[in-house]
């Protein structure tokens, strides 16, 4: 029954939506959420699925949990529950998503006093390990799922785009509101944002796995790791180093890149 509903709601998700044309999906489609009007209703209603669905995964686990569990402890019809998330992985888009915006305004607050750029880093790595901090142990729970190449959950899908898309800004603004910036190659500065996000999904994958109290070896390993970073990075504006730089340029954009779905440097 729960895969009959599942069709049938992502039948009608995907009606509404026109389908896949090709084209690039708007953030709601990209979270397989359908386009809804912007009423306070249906935002609390999808705000309470997504709650609720958030508990019954940590309560339960991901893969015991299922819609019409979400759908029952909401108070709502499978078929609403499917109306703003066509699958239950986009239950997990619509958790990345809040929790990356999160992050990106409480980063943004703390490194508005400094233009060290390792500092700026620090900060920013820092500030995603305390936002994450309540769903440390459910993150363990769906990360078999996440780290499949094929599922949407991938940090790497065109579906986490939307949530990608911020942490990279994120990260541009940690470098371009830095002392750094100004005397770096204009190429490596576009780059440089997503490379800073792979080091951010280092953070993540060590940060999973971490069984200390208050994760304080991934609070460690981000308190050691961010000044080498800073400094490889500033090394890059000396001439003798030009020649690395180009190479790791050219490395960046033929392999590393390419991985990540819709990056969003052009």
């Amino acid at each position: 029954m729960d895969d009959l509903a599942a069709t049938n709601g992502t039948s009608a998700a995907n009606d509404s939506t026109g389908g896949t044309d090709g084209g690039a999906a708007s953030p709601a489609e990209a979270r397989g959420s359908r386009a809804q009007p912007k009423t306070d209703k249906s935002e609390q209603t999808r705000a309470l699925i997504l709650e609720t669905a958030m508990r019954l995964f940590q309560e339960r686990g991901y893969e015991k949990t299922t819609m019409r569990a979400i759908a029952t402890e909401a108070g709502v019809s499978v078929g609403n529950a499917y109306y703003y998330f066509s699958a239950k992985e986009f239950l997990i888009q619509g958790f990345y998503d809040g929790m990356t915006h999160d992050h990106a305004a409480d980063a943004r607050n703390r490194m508005a006093h400094t233009r060290d750029f390792a500092e700026r880093l620090e900060i920013a790595l820092t500030s995603w390990l305390d936002t994450a901090a309540p769903y440390h142990e459910f993150a363990a729970q769906f990360f078999r799922t996440a780290a499949d190449p094929s599922s949407s959950l991938s940090p790497f899908s065109n579906e986490s785009h939307p949530a990608r898309a911020t942490a990279v800004e994120l990260f541009r603004e940690v470098l371009q509101g830095s002392e750094l910036a100004p005397k770096l190659d204009a190429e490596l500065v576009e780059l440089l944002p997503d490379v800073l996000w792979l080091h951010l999904m280092v953070v993540v994958l060590y940060w999973v796995f971490d069984r200390t109290e208050d994760t304080e070896r991934t609070r460690e390993f981000v308190r050691r790791s961010t000044p080498m970073a800073a400094r490889v990075i500033n090394l890059s504006r000396y001439r003798v180093f030009r020649p690395i730089v180009r190479d790791a340029k050219g490395l960046i954009q033929d392999f590393i890149l390419p991985t990540i779905g819709k990056t969003a440097v052009k």
